[in-house]
């Protein structure tokens, strides 16, 4: 017993020791972690600013004319939505899932922070979770990234109590929700809920079911693992676990819960967005370059002198597309384009366009034509991707070597063809030099090449890449191709990638757009026949315009030199020769009409240009005596300077031009002779609202009121509604047709007081077209676009459109006689030749459909079709 009093004091020395070293510990860990929380809190964190302004990439918005969006530009697929946009099940799914205590903690939750300190130390299990917070997870995705190892991750989940507290002292519970969830990546392209909400179940989140919440909640957790598409099953699994903490905490009920965990995983509105999704594809490529260009100028730049970024900050664009005009105009191009393109086939089977020679045309086809037609498959073949990734693989590594050798001098495949050329036939080079098509320094270099220990290497690899592309483009592979036969506008099939080139360029080509006349601004853009197998945009893509162009001529004549639409011209040859008036010209020019045949009979305007004669509009250019004074009206139109040839030929079209600039000038007939300037921006905004850019109308006097009405008269007496087209049409309407030399390229410009229509329908390529004039006009190839969609904006109530709308009449006497019984007796008794021209008018029969000051008659559909340049 004496000896056991004797160790007690020993005892309760060494205990004494134990206490004081465990205080110590526990001071000296509180004064480290005070320490460590402290220098922390100096060191690389996010400062009150970036706080204030989080930085993760944001969607810009295309919004439509009436706020609706209809398109993004990316990096991340993110739009962010408030608290008040999110559904009460994605909340309470949350909640209850990822921090029940949310409600109640700063920050940090301490009661679930002790429980994972002891199932990690003290019981061992390293796969205990649940300590962090959702503030902390918004931290750690906003500011401090991908968890360490070790003591990095330490100090980590150290920063992240920092950064989740400053959080909670700056946001409300409800912010940290909402920027929680748009910061978060759901996988398959869904950056943050609004996406996620689109891509997987194709609603918005304020509309999202419980079972809908719960997989997007769960997938929280890890989204790779629980990747719906990929791992359906683990999925589903970890949804009923978020459905059964939400039964847990009163959320649902426990009917609910055992309905819900049984349904299946509804995946079948899973659709990936892309660029090419939603209505206006190609118009909102082009916006796309057009806002980029905005925001480089310094005006619209940010306070700090930097530029915007369309894809990752966030921009509202405000633009003037009208979306069911957008709509109703791609179902007018989509069902005209599907009936001419069968047209087109048939017209074309058993003939192969790449090599059909036509002997009988206007233009034979030559030999150099054919080789033409060769170069440009053999471009469009070198020229893709595979291709691209053949060149990389053999030929890249010895114009690696070249490039090492030469002072950087990369090799393109026409330099290597140069310099075969040169091998081939001596002096090739030189000439090269001589007409200016390279300078002296790349003619050194390529001879630096032939001469260098590489040339016949390069030479072999040449041939060798040559012919492995040869082999691979004739190899036939499994494929998806464009085809009109389905709905989703694609089908699987086998072709060598050539046939594959060769068949999609076989499919003629549209360019669509639609103007208000008198605010300029663009209601509609259908820049082709399918953004996703042809993104070429053939609005803003210039092609020769025939005799759409005509007007300008004939408004011209009108102004300037005082004709009458009555005065008469006879149908025969005119010549412009050799250095008459201010022409220029080197040698006579004598056109034809279109199908090289003349009357002799003598037309008044009115019907020269009804029936597109180009026998009138030369006789009109003759006695201008210069192109100067058209050029000057295309000036006023809107037309840039550099595109309008100073020849005579103008008159007939030989201008090449967009539709976006031809419907604008168009906007001055509808619109009393002011031309305003096609404009598709109305402004944009940053995320915050603050408008950076706002778009500016652009009119201008381009032709008296008088004049305007005059030739607005000669429009519709060219599209009128006795045509078939526009069996029908209510509104007023006016227009001309186009046709280029060999049927290449088909126009139709549409004017009514409420809308300009320009429409060219044509091949990607010249010898991709109509042989026959037949088939190949306007009226048939553009026209029925302009048809098509009047008839549908006149059908639906609801789309901003005005069938009742009338062209202005210039109050009083418009000073031009366009009554021609009246003009046509005045000129009688002036001239007392005898003529009686009222009788000729007359055998033509009277106007049948009630235009009494007319006697010309409307055009037939036959005469329509002598219009070709």
């Amino acid at each position: 017993m004496g000896n056991m009093k004797d160790s007690n004091p020993q005892k309760v020395t060494v205990y004494k020791r134990i206490v004081q070293f465990l205080w110590i510990c526990t001071i000296l860990a509180i004064v480290g972690v005070a320490i460590l929380f402290m220098s922390l809190s100096k060191s690389n964190l996010p400062s009150f600013e970036e706080l204030e302004n989080p930085k993760y990439d944001q969607a810009s918005q295309v919004f439509a004319s009436d706020n609706t969006v209809f398109g993004r530009y990316y990096i991340e697929n993110r739009v962010p939505v408030s608290y008040d946009e999110l559904s009460e099940n994605v909340v309470n799914a949350l909640i209850a899932t990822e921090d029940e205590r949310y409600r109640s903690h700063s920050g940090i939750d301490a009661e679930a922070l002790g429980r994972a300190v002891v199932k990690t130390f003290f019981l061992r299990n390293t796969s205990a979770g649940g300590a962090s917070t959702i503030t902390q997870q918004l931290a750690k995705l906003l500011f401090t990234g991908t968890p360490g190892s070790g003591l990095e991750r330490i100090k980590q989940k150290l920063k992240e109590w920092i950064i989740a507290v400053r959080l909670e002292r700056k946001y409300t519970k409800e912010e940290i929700i909402a920027m929680y969830l748009n910061k978060f990546n759901f996988v398959n392209g869904a950056y943050g809920i609004r996406a996620a909400s689109e891509i997987y179940f194709g609603t918005t989140p304020d509309k999202l079911k419980v079972e809908e919440a719960a997989l997007l909640v769960g997938m929280l957790k890890n989204p790779s693992l629980y990747n719906p598409l990929q791992r359906p099953e683990k999925s589903m699994k970890r949804r009923e676990v978020v459905l059964k903490q939400m039964q847990k905490n009163d959320l649902i009920s426990q009917t609910e819960y055992d309905s819900l965990r049984v349904l299946d995983l509804d995946m079948t509105r899973f659709k990936r967005k892309t660029h090419n999704d939603g209505l206006a594809p190609y118009f909102r490529m082009v916006l796309g370059k057009e806002v980029k260009t905005i925001l480089k100028n310094e005006a619209d730049k940010r306070t700090d002198g930097s530029s915007y970024d369309i894809y990752r900050d966030g921009l509202k664009i405000f633009t003037t597309i009208d979306p069911k005009i957008q709509e109703h105009l791609e179902n007018a191009v989509d069902k005209h384009m599907r009936q001419i393109q069968q047209k087109f086939w048939k017209h074309w089977e058993g003939k192969d366009a790449w090599t059909y020679r036509d002997i009988y045309g206007e233009e034979p086809t030559t030999d150099a034509e054919i080789e033409i037609r060769q170069k440009v498959l053999r471009s469009l073949m070198f020229g893709s991707d595979r291709a691209e990734d053949i060149k990389i693989k053999i030929l890249n590594p010895i114009i690696e070597k070249i490039k090492e050798d030469i002072d950087g001098f990369t090799l393109r495949d026409r330099d290597i063809t140069r310099m075969l050329g040169e091998e081939e036939k001596k002096g090739t080079i030189t000439n090269l030099v001589r007409t200016k098509m390279i300078g002296t320094k790349l003619a050194a270099k390529y001879r630096t090449v032939m001469k260098g220990e590489h040339w016949d290497d390069l030479k072999d690899t040449w041939k060798d890449y040559n012919d492995t592309v040869e082999d691979v483009f004739n190899e036939p592979v499994k494929m998806k191709v464009f085809t009109y036969d389905n709905e989703q506008m694609e089908k699987d099939t086998v072709l060598s990638p050539l046939d594959s080139i060769r068949y999609h360029r076989s499919f003629l080509q549209v360019g669509s757009m639609a103007v208000d006349p008198v605010t300029g601004y663009i209601k509609a853009w259908v820049g082709g026949i399918n953004h996703k197998y042809f993104q070429y945009d053939h609005v803003t893509s210039d092609r020769q315009v025939g005799s759409t162009f005509k007007p300008l001529i004939y408004s011209t004549a009108i102004s300037q030199i005082n004709f009458s639409p009555c005065y008469e011209v006879d149908d025969i040859p005119y010549t412009i020769h050799q250095g008459e008036g201010n022409f220029n010209l080197l040698e006579d020019w004598t056109p034809k009409n279109a199908n090289g045949e003349y009357t002799g009979e003598r037309f008044s305007l009115f019907r020269g240009l009804q029936q597109s004669k180009n026998t009138v509009s030369v006789f009109l250019m003759k006695q201008m005596g210069s192109v100067s004074r058209v050029i000057d009206l295309a000036k006023n139109l809107g037309f840039p300077d550099q595109k309008i040839p100073a020849q005579p030929s103008i008159c007939l079209g030989a201008a090449d031009l967009s539709v976006r600039e031809m419907t604008g000038a168009y906007t001055a007939f509808a619109n009393n002779g002011l031309y305003n300037k096609p404009i598709f921006i109305r402004s944009i905004q940053d995320k915050y609202g603050r408008e950076i850019y706002r778009g500016v109308r652009e009119d201008l006097p381009a032709l008296e009121p008088n004049v305007n009405y005059v030739m607005v008269e000669m429009l519709k007496r060219v599209a009128h509604v006795g045509l078939p087209d526009f069996q029908g049409i209510k509104s007023e309407i006016g227009g001309k047709t186009g046709t280029t030399n060999e049927h290449v390229d088909g126009w139709f410009m549409g004017i009514t007081p409420d809308l300009v229509v320009g429409t060219w329908v044509g091949g990607e390529d010249r010898w991709s077209r109509f042989r026959t004039l037949n088939l190949g006009t306007g009226s048939k190839m553009a026209r029925p676009v302009f048809a098509n969609l009047l008839h549908a904006l006149e059908k639906d109530e609801t789309v901003d459109y005005d069938e009742k709308a009338r062209f202005k009449i210039p109050p009083g006497d418009i000073g031009i006689e366009i009554d021609c019984e009246v003009y046509n007796q005045g000129r009688n008794n002036e001239d007392n030749n005898g003529l009686n021209w009222e009788d000729e008018d007359e055998s033509f029969g009277d106007d049948q459909f009630g235009d009494e000051l007319f006697n010309d008659p409307l055009p037939s559909e036959a005469e329509e079709e002598n219009e070709e340049f």
